[in-house]
C-alpha cells in the first residue's frame, strides 16, 4: 500500500500544490460574491484561509514522521505545502485587513490589544523569512544555517495552532485537535524517531 501511494506520488508534479492553494482564495471569493457563503463572507473567508493555512502547516510537520514511521515519502511537496500555508495566511490577513476592519487604526489597537490576533501576527512575521529563502539559491546561500532557520516553521505551528484555540468562541473540540496535533509532531519531531528502515533491521 505505501509502495503505491509513493509510486503514485512520485507522479504528481509539486506544481499541482501551487495551483490548488493559489485558486483556492479566489475559489472563496466567488463564493462569497454568489452569496456561497452566508450572510457574513468576509468572516467565513477569513476563517476558511486561516484553517486551510494551519491544516497545510501540521501537513508539513507530518512529513518527516511519516516517512519515517511508515515510509510514505512527501518530501517533494514539502517546500510547496509551506509556501502555500504562507500564501494562504496572507490571504487571510488581506481579507482581515481590507474587509473586515478597514480601518488603519483599528487595525494597529487590535493588534496590541487582543491578544489571538497579536500570536497571530506574530506567526505571520516568523513566515516572511521562511518563505523569502524557499528557493534554490537560498538553500545553496544560507548553507547550514538554512536548516536552521527553517525550523522557525516549528514556532509557526504552534503559534498558529495557539491563535485557532484562543479565537474560538467556548469550549471547542476542533481548535484544541488542531493544536495537540501540532504539540504531538513537534514531540515527535524533537524527540527524534527511527526511520521504518532501521527499525526492521532491529
Amino acid at each position: 500500500m505505501i509502495d503505491a501511494l509513493n509510486t503514485y506520488a512520485r507522479k504528481v508534479p509539486v506544481w499541482v500544490i501551487y495551483l490548488i492553494g493559489g485558486a483556492y482564495p479566489f475559489w472563496l471569493l466567488w463564493l462569497g460574491l454568489s452569496g456561497g457563503l452566508g450572510v457574513d463572507p468576509a468572516k467565513a473567508m477569513e476563517h476558511a484561509l486561516g484553517e486551510r493555512a494551519l491544516q497545510l502547516l501540521i501537513l508539513g510537520l507530518a512529513i518527516t514522521p511519516l516517512r519515517k514511521l511508515v515510509g510514505l515519502n512527501l518530501i517533494k511537496f514539502r517546500r510547496g505545502i509551506g509556501v502555500t500555508a504562507f500564501y494562504l495566511v496572507l490571504s487571510h490577513l488581506l481579507v482581515w485587513l481590507v474587509l473586515d476592519v478597514q480601518l488603519l487604526d483599528q487595525i494597529w489597537a487590535d493588534i496590541l490589544k487582543r491578544p489571538y490576533i497579536t500570536i497571530g501576527m506574530l506567526g505571520f512575521v516568523l513566515m516572511i523569512p521562511l518563505a523569502i529563502t524557499s528557493n534554490n539559491w537560498s538553500v545553496r546561500r544560507l548553507g547550514k544555517q538554512w536548516r536552521v532557520l527553517h525550523k522557525l516553521t516549528y514556532g509557526v505551528s504552534l503559534l498558529g495552532g495557539l491563535h485557532f484555540v484562543m479565537l474560538a468562541k467556548g469550549f471547542q473540540w476542533e481548535p484544541l485537535l488542531y493544536l495537540g496535533s501540532v504539540v504531538l509532531l513537534l514531540m515527535i519531531r524533537l524527540k527524534g524517531i527511527p526511520s521504518v528502515r532501521t527499525r526492521s533491521r532491529a
